[in-house]
């Protein structure tokens, strides 16, 4: 009987400790975990798709009509400001000069002979001056036919790269024909457009003295070498997208970025009294964010909010948020709207600098 007893009161004892574990465990389970937007200053990264061109890029076209005799380049090829590059067959222009050269010194005998009399008052110095006004035509044709043959050989306005040849040797070829292109790779030109508000906070902290640094993200996903600057801002706005064209300037030594070719801009922009929350108190329904908010009696309530910007691990709240207010940091999952909870509270400036929402 006395061990019978004793066994039972065992049986209570552990059945009583029991409960208690799993009255404690319940209560750990519904504690949650809860915190505040941190509001404050602090900057994001955005990224623009851009089109990069060279600081100079033209088209080199003839201006004089004419077999191409010779070809001094290739395509690709660098080439110094003042090389020849092509020469249009020059005979018919050297004729031209060689007969203008003629003429021009024949008239110049005229104009001796009639300069000699008019000393002598043999002729009126009307006469003389209708001379001079021969020679000055004749030299004047001269001149004419000098640039006419100059025009034959067409030489790089500036250093630069060769581009895909338009002609082939041997082409007739006629005045204003393209021949090919030519770019100054040695900066360039990044154009990318930018809305509305984000204009207006480069204005606000941007100066002469200051020019915001950008960076290029090429196409294969790597950062170019050298940062840039926005060296300038188009005057208007595209009416109907809201954006306003920057253009960055690169420095490009080792001639990487060539004209034509596409990336992405990154810009860093400041945020003044930014509301930040952490990602991983969201959830998401028909593409919408939402935040469970905890109100002074603890029970919460789904919101909407607005997302303004994303950064990693944390998201920057446009509209639905006020700082002074409690959100669900954990177990959002685990409720629903108008639930009452025992919460744990913890301060965003500890919790934002441990969050780890993605797995490497």
């Amino acid at each position: 009987m006395k061990r019978t007893l004793i066994f039972m009161s065992m049986c209570a004892l552990i059945l009583i400790t029991g409960c208690q574990s799993e009255k404690e465990e319940k209560e750990e389970e519904t504690q949650f975990l809860v915190t505040s937007p941190l509001k404050q200053d602090t900057i994001i990264t955005r990224e623009y798709v851009c089109q990069v061109h060279a600081i100079q890029h033209i088209e080199v076209r003839a201006l004089e009509k004419g077999y191409l005799e010779k070809i001094y380049v290739d395509e690709g090829q660098f080439v110094k400001k003042g090389q020849l590059m092509f020469q249009i067959m020059p005979l018919i222009y050297n004729a031209e000069l060689q007969k203008a050269q003629a003429e021009a010194n024949f008239v110049e005998i005229e104009y001796e002979n009639t300069k000699q009399l008019s000393e002598k008052n043999v002729v009126s110095l009307n006469e003389l001056a209708l001379a001079k006004a021969k020679l000055d035509k004749a030299k004047a044709e001269v001149s004419l036919a000098q640039v006419h043959l100059g025009f034959t050989e067409i030489k790089a306005p500036f250093d630069g790269i060769m581009d895909h040849f338009q002609v082939r040797l041997g082409s007739l070829i006629n005045e204003g024909d393209l021949l090919t292109t030519l770019s100054d790779n040695s900066e360039m030109w990044v154009y990318f457009n930018v809305p509305e508000s984000e204009y207006l906070n480069y204005k606000a902290h941007a100066t002469e003295e200051n020019l915001l640094k950008v960076n290029l993200l090429m196409a294969n996903n790597k950062l170019f070498d050298y940062p840039g600057v926005v060296s300038a801002i188009e005057a208007d706005f595209n009416n109907e997208t809201g954006n306003i064209a920057f253009r960055a300037t690169f420095p490009n030594p080792k001639s990487l970025l060539r004209h034509g070719e596409t990336g992405n801009i990154e810009m860093t922009i400041p945020l003044i009294n930014a509301i930040i929350i952490p990602q991983k108190s969201t959830y998401e329904v028909l593409e919408k964010k939402f935040v469970f908010v905890v109100d002074k009696d603890n029970v919460v309530h789904s919101r909407e909010i607005i997302i303004a910007s994303e950064m990693p691990d944390l998201y920057i709240v446009k509209k639905g948020l006020d700082a002074s207010e409690k959100i669900m940091l954990e177990g959002i999952r685990k409720v629903k709207d108008g639930d009452k909870i025992e919460y744990k509270y913890e301060d965003p400036k500890s919790v934002i600098p441990k969050l780890r929402v993605y797995v490497e």
